[in-house]
């Protein structure tokens, strides 16, 4: 099966400190990964790249099946080609209900003109109830986004990502702040997610990290330092010496 998205050799500088150094990361079309390292490890740096708000100084980076290069693509460009990016903090309409949140991240889809001339229909409504559905906020549609739980908040989140139908995810943290049993509904989420599209989670907690079951990718220094299973990567020395160690 051919990468979804392919960084080749990327690497980027910033007043002479080399946040990435060439760095290589493939994922496929259907995959969960989970990206950890110590801060300054380079992990915020690399989506930067991916959503076009950092330029490398060298490399490459190609998305789907015909490769397109995303570095040249401004990042709204990206967006509209299947690149979505959850920030840690939830970024909410609080004084909109669920489905207003949801409705706006579906006509946000739209091109400018249609934007205009756009009205509800039942197809849109059933989008959103379908929505969620998947995230687990059926019930709360009628709900004001400001009176959700700020895992409801996460999910709604990634609702109004997965409205734009994106076909790679970067999620940070998603289970930060959350309570066991918000984390527990957060895993399964993202799991069902993988099933269909690519996912990658940057993630500190490394129980998360073991519930998610996934390849991981451990960066340090801007590099990929190890890649595999959660149990592969704990007992690479090198990966004990520059992250598990610092405890």
């Amino acid at each position: 099966m051919s990468a979804l998205l392919e960084v080749s050799g990327v690497s980027v500088s910033f007043d002479g400190f080399r946040a990435i150094n060439n760095l290589s990361f493939t994922i496929g079309p259907a995959e969960l990964r989970a990206i950890i390292g110590p801060n300054g490890a380079g992990k915020t740096t690399f989506m930067d790249i991916v959503t076009g708000k950092t330029r490398p100084d060298a490399g490459t980076v190609s998305f789907g099946e015909k490769s397109v290069s995303l570095l040249s693509l401004t990042e709204a460009e990206i967006a509209r080609a299947g690149v979505g990016r959850k920030f840690q903090r939830p970024t909410v309409f609080e004084d909109q209900t669920v489905h207003e949140n949801l409705i706006m991240a579906l006509k946000a889809h739209r091109s400018p003109w249609r934007v205009l001339v756009w009205r509800e229909a039942a197809a849109d409504r059933d989008k959103v109830a379908a929505l969620a559905e998947e995230v687990g906020l059926l019930d709360a549609l009628p709900r004001k986004a400001g009176e959700l739980s700020h895992g409801q908040k996460q999910w709604l989140e990634i609702g109004m990502l997965l409205a734009q139908e994106p076909r790679l995810l970067l999620v940070d943290e998603p289970a930060a702040g959350m309570t066991l049993a918000e984390r527990e509904h957060t895993t399964r989420l993202l799991v069902d997610m993988a099933r269909t599209r690519a996912v990658v989670v940057v993630e500190h907690d490394m129980d998360f990290v073991r519930r998610l079951n996934c390849k991981v990718t451990v960066l340090h220094e801007g590099a990929v330092l190890a890649e595999g299973s959660l149990d592969h990567v704990t007992k690479n020395s090198d990966v004990i010496d520059v992250y598990l160690g610092r405890g």
